[in-house]
């Protein structure tokens, strides 16, 4: 007789950063009060960031500075920490992510590090509920997701959504570990920014990174996007990174590593 049985399963959603971010545990404990306290000092962390780095809310530190960048002198060890973070995409990505100037909910440009806050928010956060025994762990956030999971247990699946058909998965992938991120049009328009031109970039609908740290799978899947079309050849030299890219007339490309179910064969052509 086989005894083995799957883990339970738990899920809990909230509202915060403007999007949807969802909780899923497996394992024996996803029922206790102490695993449901963890799962709130998750939410309630990206709560205090977005009260810190959101540009919409004018009480926030961003807010108060209303696109200036913050000096790192006096800035609290969090907000240098990020402004750190941000030179280094910039640097990493030869340009292409640059939160110096980019255009503002209030009007003009000015410091805005919402495209790698999120990633690196939700890596933060997920200290509170990666060190629990026995306990596979998925957090998205807006589609933007973080794995981690049990040896010997299941992967998890992660669909990628078709950007013209969001009821439509392009692929899926197979991930225990690591990260999957996707910056497009689909849900927000042409919201990323070309820091060559300042204006929207829309050579591309969606481009979805995966590999071993959210944030940089962000940072990846975005600056992509403001590269445009021929930022393929790009991802493909990313250590440890993969890429699915969906450009503007709905052709569907990937990096040759790409781990998709059904889109290996074409990566690979």
């Amino acid at each position: 007789m086989n005894l083995t049985t799957e883990p339970d399963r738990r899920a809990w959603v909230a509202q915060v950063m403007g999007l949807p971010v969802s909780v899923h545990l497996r394992g024996p404990e996803v029922r206790a009060d102490a695993v449901a306290e963890r799962v709130e000092r998750v939410f309630a962390e990206l709560r205090a960031m977005d009260a810190v780095f959101s540009t919409y809310r004018p009480e926030s530190v961003l807010g108060r500075l209303g696109g200036a960048l913050p000096d790192p002198t006096t800035a609290d060890p969090v907000v240098r920490e990020v402004v750190e973070r941000c030179e280094e995409a910039r640097a990493r990505t030869g340009g292409w992510f640059d939160a110096r100037r980019l255009p503002l909910p209030g009007g003009g440009t000015g410091f805005d590090p919402s495209g790698l806050v999120k990633g690196w928010a939700v890596e933060r956060a997920a200290r509170h509920l990666v060190d629990l025994p026995g306990h596979d762990l998925c957090l998205n956030a807006g589609g933007d997701v973080l794995l981690r999971t049990t040896p010997g247990r299941p992967a998890w699946r992660v669909g990628i959504e078709d950007p013209a058909r969001p009821e439509r998965m392009l692929d899926v992938v197979e991930r225990a570990h690591g990260a999957v991120a996707t910056s497009g049009t689909a849900r927000r328009g042409a919201h990323i920014t070309d820091p060559r031109t300042g204006r929207p970039a829309e050579a591309v609908r969606s481009v979805t990174v995966v590999g071993p740290e959210l944030l940089w799978a962000d940072v990846y899947a975005t600056a992509a996007v403001a590269r445009g079309a021929d930022a393929l050849d790009w991802l493909a030299t990313l250590d440890g990174y993969a890429a699915l890219l969906v450009d503007a007339g709905g052709r569907v490309r990937a990096t040759p590593n790409w781990p998709g179910s059904r889109l290996a064969a074409q990566a690979a052509g």
